[in-house]
This record gives structure tokens, sequence and C-alpha cells, in this order.
């Protein structure tokens, strides 16, 4: 029976979880430290328990024993000298001795030894030096599970055994330290990283015994811990979690095992008292009120709103007030003073640190928000009151009013500085979108080219002569080149990294219009696609998730969108027939979301890890600050994620799509609000979106807004069969004439079949001779309107040329069956199907 002593200082012990109590990978820290509590410290064991002869034969033959007979000498004297050391304290097991000398509470414990010696000799005591070979002799207990140190001494003391992994690979268990070896071979891991990994795997199975396949998630967590407690220096090796990825990957855990030690990280949302407390209120009853209203207003708000309104309520009302009217405690406020808490929630001030530190005072932008929320505070507890007593005390006279917390002003403002935005940055998006098409694929090209450049070379890749230089040290499977004429060293794998998510984010945004989250949500299960009911054609849709509105929405998927959506399932496969999965942290929420196949995702060691806002951000200003394009102030121009939405939405509209449709691209519960997000003159939305309602009205009688009869919804779904043609297909809207009397060479919404290509170059032959024998018999007119033709079939050939080329660098989307993904693809209601697929 083993007995389990107290763990070293910092050590967590969660308490074990229920059987079949599994998590998902989504779930808080402390969730996931109860499911996976470390394994217990233990005295004694069969190793511990064996005498002096039986420990010195076993440690002194193979595998203990070294093959240099000098190195083996110095182990042989190290390891008498440690065995004697310990025999002599007190205990009935070689842990509970190794315990009870302090070796662990001390600086040195091989000071101890020489104390130990000197007092058995009768020496006077002195200032006596280690004992040459005893971190050799322990080394070969530890490695035996003879002894089992603590996980924070092996950590973080100086005078622990070094060399401790390639110990444990060499007695402990060589197989599976092989398996590991290669694992970090395959993941292109550094020498340092390596190392850092391997020996903290290694203090697991010495403070803890066993093997590697006896490590638990619990045991990695709580070195980790430890580990973060004991780190001196900038050494970014000693608290990294790659250890754990390595036995994840190694198949060393269960099925249930998180699949990322970052979610231990992760403490769930604060509760509601959490949240006021942060702001240290002083009045007690002011502070269980705030704490009630919010715990109120808890479930019909996510908690995104819940944070920002303790911090309206808790910081910039009731903790204002107190810092300036100190002991106050009654939110029934003077006049005067609501009217200076009104004053200064209007205003802040602020530092630079440019100007040696001179503070000013701007306009706060969320001051009427602040307002609106303390009325609606005020008045929600006045109608509670009526039906709950609790809430009685509390209810007193609002000190906003109305005209206080009216917004009128202040759209406007905001809607005239938005426009200024879009209007400044509309012009500069196509410049934006050519530089991170170019950069995209020049950083590929010299990635390439670098990766197939011995040491020491140089090579041109992209109008750019580099030199591929010779590394002192094994790197993380990074490409690096310098600039021979300045000697800048410049990592072309994150170079290439940053050119492709940048290039992606910008074509996903300006194609889509969906706000950063939404994107950041993007999965494999988003592409989802939807069939025609009589041809049977595929279309290809993007399933947006609910995010601000709480409500999902499909968009479909453009070919410029398609080729972007191919070339990042095309990257995050990597030739394999499936999409990782990534673990992603929901900031807005608080909480890691369960493992999901996300597409902005990218491959670090033998992570998989999410395309963070953050990088994204880094990614966009990078793109910018390289353009050099400046706003009306002279400062570098800065896009933010939210002006795309504003910039596509313009777009759309100024090239005739109809507001209530931009709405529902978009996803706004309120026309106005997109509306607000047009930058145009807001006569010309309205005037415009009202004389298309009225013309619709005077063409489509009353009676007409009905459910369609089938014979009427086969005949909108033959509109689109019939706009087949024989260069291609015709996108005319349904029940639009032909404007161009069916002169399709000369029509824009044309959109030409590369099958067709040998048929429209026979035309173009047919048209320079007609144009010739015209031009001879002197019919200029005729001659004029077939060069016209001659230009349209010949722009119609190199857009044939284009969507060619296209389609040759684009891959299966792998998107699932109809039949497969049924439960989640737009169906036609049976109601509406055509007379003939009812029959």
């Amino acid at each position: 029976m083993t007995t389990a002593h107290p763990l070293p200082a910092g050590c967590v012990v969660p308490v074990p979880a229920r059987a079949g109590d599994l998590l998902p990978a989504g779930g808080s820290g402390t969730e996931l430290l109860a499911q996976f509590p470390p394994r217990p410290a233990v005295l004694s064991w069969p190793g511990a328990l064996a005498t002096r002869q039986q420990v010195l034969s076993r440690l002194l033959a193979p595998p203990f024993a070294l093959a240099n007979p000098a190195s083996q000498q110095g182990r042989r004297l190290g390891l008498v000298t440690v065995v004697n050391w310990l025999e002599a304290q007190p205990g009935d097991s070689w842990q509970a001795r190794w315990l009870a000398s302090g070796a662990e509470t001390c600086g040195d414990w091989r000071e101890l030894i020489s104390a130990w010696k000197a007092a058995r000799a009768g020496t006077p005591a002195g200032p006596a030096g280690p004992v040459p070979h005893a971190g050799a002799g322990l080394l070969v207990l530890i490695g035996a599970d003879v002894i089992r140190p603590g996980v924070g001494w092996l950590l973080g003391c100086p005078s622990a055994p070094r060399n401790l992994a390639a110990e444990m690979a060499r007695v402990r268990d060589p197989k599976a330290f092989a398996e590991l070896a290669a694992l970090c071979q395959s993941g292109s891991t550094g020498s340092y990283g390596r190392l850092a990994a391997l020996g903290k795997i290694a203090v697991i199975i010495a403070a803890r015994g066993g093997t590697v396949d006896g490590i638990t998630v619990g045991d990695c967590v709580q070195l980790l811990e430890i580990a973060v407690g004991t780190r001196t220096g900038a050494d970014q090796h000693a608290s990294s979690p790659f250890f754990y990825q390595l036995l994840r990957a190694r198949g060393t855990f269960g099925p249930d095992a998180p699949a990322a030690m970052r979610v231990f990280s992760s403490r769930g949302q604060p509760t509601c008292e959490q949240l006021i407390d942060r702001y240290r209120i002083a009045s007690g009853p002011v502070r269980d009120v705030l704490v009630d209203y919010l715990r109120e207003r808890q479930l019909a708000v996510d908690f995104s709103s819940l944070q920002n309104l303790a911090y309206l309520l808790g910081k910039l009302f009731w903790a204002d007030l107190e810092a300036h009217h100190p002991g106050i405690d009654s939110l029934k406020l003077p006049r005067d003073v609501a009217a200076g808490w009104k004053q200064r929630v209007m205003s802040r001030t602020t530092t630079a640190a440019a100007d040696g530190g001179a503070r000013a005072v701007t306009a706060r932008l969320n001051g009427r928000s602040a307002l609106t929320a303390v009325r609606a505070f005020y008045l929600d507890i006045a109608e509670w009151a009526d039906d709950d007593p609790r809430w009685v005390p509390h209810a007193v006279r609002c000190p906003v009013s109305a005209s206080d917390a009216s917004h009128k002003k202040d759209r406007s403002r905001r809607k005239s500085r938005m426009d200024q935005r879009t209007r400044e940055r509309l012009p500069v998006l196509p410049a934006l979108t050519a530089w991170a098409d170019d950069q995209r694929a020049a950083a590929a090209l010299r990635l390439q080219a670098a990766a197939g450049t011995a040491a020491g070379a140089l090579f041109t890749a992209a109008g750019q002569t580099l030199l591929r230089p010779v590394m002192k040290t094994e790197t993380t499977g990074r490409v690096w080149a310098e600039d021979p004429a300045t000697g800048k060293r410049r990592d072309l794998t994150f170079e290439e990294h940053r050119g492709f998510w940048c290039w992606a984010m910008v074509e996903v945004l300006r194609h889509t219009g969906i706000r950063i989250e939404e994107l950041t949500e993007l999965s494999h299960h988003s592409l989802i696609q939807y069939r025609l009911p009589g041809t049977g054609e595929l279309i290809p849709l993007l399933q947006i998730t609910p995010s601000k509105t709480d409500s999902e929405r499909l968009l479909v998927i453009s070919p410029e969108l398609a080729d972007v959506l191919s070339a990042i399932m095309r990257r995050i496969r990597r030739a394999g027939p499936d999409v990782p999965l990534v673990v992603a942290y929901d900031k807005n929420e608080r909480v890691y979301n369960p493992p999901a196949p996300l597409l902005f995702q990218h491959r670090r060691l033998l992570e998989d890890r999410p395309v963070s806002e953050t990088a994204l951000r880094g990614y966009l200003d990078h793109a910018l600050a390289a353009i050099g394009v400046k706003d009306a102030g002279g400062r570098l121009l800065r896009y933010t994620f939210h002006d795309f939405r504003r910039l596509f939405i313009t777009d759309a509209i100024m090239h005739g799509m109809p507001p209530h449709i931009a709405q529902l691209v978009a996803g706004h519960a309120d026309i106005n609000t997109t509306m607000g997000y047009k930058a145009v003159y807001p006569e010309e939305v309205i005037s415009g979106h009202r004389a298309f309602i009225a013309r619709r009205r005077s063409l489509r009688p009353s009676q007409e807004y009905r459910v369609p009869t089938d014979e009427e919804w086969a005949e909108f779904t033959g509109h689109f069969e019939r706009r087949r043609v024989a260069l291609g297909d015709c996108g005319r809207s349904y029940d639009a004439p032909c404007i161009h009397e069916h002169a399709c060479l000369r029509c824009p919404l044309l959109r030409p079949d590369p099958a067709q290509r040998s048929r429209l170059a026979q035309i173009c032959g047919n048209l320079a001779d007609r144009i010739t024998e015209a031009e001879q018999a002197r019919w200029l007119g005729e001659a004029e309107g077939l060069k016209i033709s001659l230009a349209g079939a010949r722009s119609k050939l190199a857009q044939m040329d284009q969507i060619t080329a296209r389609r040759s660098a684009t891959i299966n989307l792998g998107m699932p069956a109809f039949a497969d993904a049924a439960g989640r693809t737009v169906t036609t209601p049976a109601s509406l199907q055509p007379a003939q697929e009812n029959s």
C-alpha cells in the first residue's frame, strides 16, 4: 500500500471527475482540471523499498552501466556516495529518506553530502564544496526509479541532475523517446524546442514514475503550472506547452483529451459579482443592486453585452461618482451631483506621451451609451418594483432624461464620419487587393526558390536577389534569407504565411461583407450547396453562422470567391483528405470552442491553430503601410475590418442592388442600419428605394403578392434555363427583356463558356472576313458595326481564357453531396415544386 505525501507548493490537485462525465475541449479550465487530475505522489514502491545491496547490484549492471570505463568509474563513485548518504537518513524507503534529507529545500543538495561526510569523519565544519560525481550518482537513482524528486525541484533547482531526458531515453523508455524524437523531426521542430519538450516529459516520468505511456493530462497541467512559477529569465521554452502536443500526437492520451493545453487557461465567464467587483465599489447596497441588475439582464443578452453593461454602470457611472463624492450611498442623486457626472461622462482625459505627458480632454465616443445604460437601469428598477418588493427601496427618480439619452445628433455625426471613411477607403480598395495578390504570389516564389537553394548561395525570385544564410543552429523548419547589400535577415516562411492570409482575408471580406468574428468562425461546414430542381445545376452557398444578430444567413459563392476558398482549402488540407480540427478562443464569450474544421487555420509545429483576429489585424496594417496611402490628415490610411463591410454594402447598392436585398445579405435586423452603411446622401437612398417600391407596385398589382402556383414557379425556374445560349450563359434578370436585342457578343451580361472557344474563334474569323468585304465595297456603316462586334468577340475570347486559367488552378472544395447534406441544405418547399416534379 502506498502513502501519499503533500505535493510541492504551487501544485493544483483538482477533484476527480465522475466516471463517464466527459467534457468537450471547449469547457472552462476549472471543469477540465476536475476531469483530468494529476497522479498523486507516493512514498514507496518496489524500487524504493529495495535494499542497499539490491540497488547497487542493479544499478551497476546494464542497462544502467556506461560503456566508457572512465565515465562508468565516476558514476559508480557518485552512486555509492549518494546511496551511503541516503542510507544515513531516517525513513523506511529511499523516497522517504530523500525527502527527510531536505535536499529539495536547500540551495545545493550536494553540500548536504559534504557536511555529512565531514561529520562522519570528525573533521571541523567549514565551507565544503560539492562532492564530485554526486550528480551522476543521483541521475542513476532517478533513472532507475529508486527515488522520485519533486517536479518543482527538477525544473527549478540549478544543481538538479542534467541530461535527464537522455538518461530516461536510454534506461527507462527508449522506444517512446525515439518516437517522440521522430515526431519532432517530422514537425520541423528546432533543437531548443525539442530538448525542452523532451526534458519536461522526462521530468514527469522522473517525478511520477512509470513510462511515457503512463503520463496523464493532469500531469502535464501540473507541470506547466509549476514551470510558470519557477521560470527564470526570458527562456520562451520554459513554459511552452509543446510537450503536451508532442505526447498527444504520439497517442499517449485517450480520445477525450483536450486538443490543446491552452484550453486549461480559460476560467470561463466571470460571474456578475466578479464583473462588478473589479471596479472596487465601496457602497455595499449599491454594489448588491448592480449585481442583482446584471443577474436579471444576464439571460437576455450575450456575455459581451453583459460585460459592457457592467463597465458602463460599474466604472463609468458609480465608480466615478464614488471617486468625486466619497461616501455616496444612495441611487437617489442630487441634481448637482447628477449634472456633474453627466458632464464628466461625455468627456475623457488622455495623456500624450509625445508631448511630454501633456493631458488633454477629448469627447468620449461612448458617453451617450453610458447615459442610455443608466437611464435603462433606473427605468427597469422602477418597472420591476411593481412586481417585486425587493426593488422598491431603489426605485427613485432617474437622473438621465430622455433628451439626455437621445442619440439623434450622435447618429448624424457618426454617419458623417463613417461616410467620410468609406469615401476615403473605397478608391484605395483596388490598390490594396492588387498589392495583396502580388505579394502572395511573390512571397510564395521567394520561399520556393529559397527552399531549393543551398546554404551560402544566392538566388533570384520575384525580382529580388537574396542570399540563403548558413545557420549556426537548427531552426524550427523556417526558411531564412538575407539581403546581400544590407545583411538584413528575412523570415521567408512567415512572409509567405502573412502574404497568403492577408490576401485571403481581404478577398473574403470584400466579396461577402461579413463581420470579422464571422470570418474567423468560417468552417468547412459553412460550404453547402443548392441544386436547381429543373436543371440539376449546383449552386455553392456560404452559410454564415449566427453571431451578432443570432440569425444565420446564406450567401451565393461567386466564381471569384470560390477561387479564394479553393486556395484556402488546398492550403489547410496539406495534401490530406480532411480539414484539420482546431480549437479557437471566443473572446466575446470568454470560452474555448470545441474543435472545428475552421478555414482560417495554420500549422505550427505539431498543432493546428486558428489564424487569430490579432494576427489578421497586423497583416492588414502591414499591407496598408507598404502601400503608403495617406488620409486627409497626412497619416497612414488605416482600415478596420468593419470598413470592408461598409465598402461591400456601398458598392452593392451603387451597382443596383436594392437596399432591402442588401439588408438580407448583410444580416441587418433593420434596413435603416443598412442604409446607414451606404456612403451616399440619404436622400438618394430613400428616393431611389421608394421609387423602386412604387415602380414595382405599379407593375405588379397587389393580388400578385401571393404564393405562386406550380405553373408560375415552373415559368420562373424556366427563365433561368432559357438563359443558356450558344456561347455561354446570359445574366439577364428574371422577366427583363434583352436590351441588347440578343447581340450577345456585345452584351456584358454574357458569361462565356470556355468549351465554346472554337466556335467563338470561328465567329471572330468570319467577322474579320466580313469587315474586309465591307471595306472593299465601301459599306462603311456595316464595317463600323462589324468592328464593334469583333471587339466584343475578342473580349469574350480573353474572358474565356481567364476563366480557363482560373478553373485549372482550383480544386474540389470537398462540399458534401446533396443527399449527405440534406439536413443543412436549402431546398425548395414542396408547395413550390414545379408540376412535373410533383407528378
